[in-house]
């Protein structure tokens, strides 16, 4: 197995340590970190850097497998796995805990499973559906408005920006748009012979 594939390995081995640092409350944890009224429990706070963490290795495994030519059928499969289970959890979670809207988490992973079917067609009918600027901006924004409920709207809460909100609603915004662009720029395939 190639370092790439190691990398994203590791991403998704990430992903219930994350898990667990949200939902399982333990006695260990440090108090949690106070400035005034605002507080950020230990437990979020130790979630949001492994998530951070796991998140930055995306761009490392690709850019590693095309430099030195590693691009291997199984990190085809598992670098979008990696990054959809990734997303799910962490969204799963912040639903758990009250800390983000259901319907929000429905709407980005659903893009998620759509889009994976897309691209499933696609290579059926011996094409690819490449990453576009939307799917890019998408993915980046989730990842701000993610990090920022996970870290209960630090700094903004002390301006009474309430910026998590507002990523979070860019978040699914976004995604719902980049979903869109991927149909109908892939619309052909819809209607293949093949497919």
């Amino acid at each position: 197995m190639n370092l790439p594939n190691k990398i994203t390995l590791a991403r998704i081995c990430l992903i219930p340590l994350m898990m667990i640092c949200l939902l399982v409350k333990f006695d260990f944890y440090p108090e949690p970190l106070q400035w005034g009224e605002f507080s950020l429990p230990f437990n979020q706070l130790l979630a949001a850097l492994i998530f951070i963490v796991a998140a930055s290795t995306d761009g490392i495994d690709g850019y590693l497998a095309r430099k030195h030519n590693l691009v291997t059928n199984l990190g085809k499969l598992l670098d979008p796995l990696a990054d959809k289970l990734l997303v799910t959890a962490v969204l799963i979670s912040l639903v758990e805990m009250g800390k983000l809207d259901s319907w929000v988490a429905v709407v980005i992973v659903s893009r998620e499973f759509a889009v994976t079917g897309l691209r499933q067609i696609a290579l059926l009918d011996g094409s690819v559906v490449a990453a576009s600027n939307w799917g890019k901006l998408k993915t980046v924004i989730q990842i701000v408005a993610i990090v920022a409920l996970l870290i209960n709207n630090f700094p903004f809460v002390f301006m009474g920006l309430p910026f998590d909100q507002i990523a979070i609603w860019a978040a699914a915004i976004i995604t719902i748009y980049s979903g869109y662009d991927y149909f109908v720029k892939n619309k052909h395939l819809l209607h293949s012979s093949n497919a």
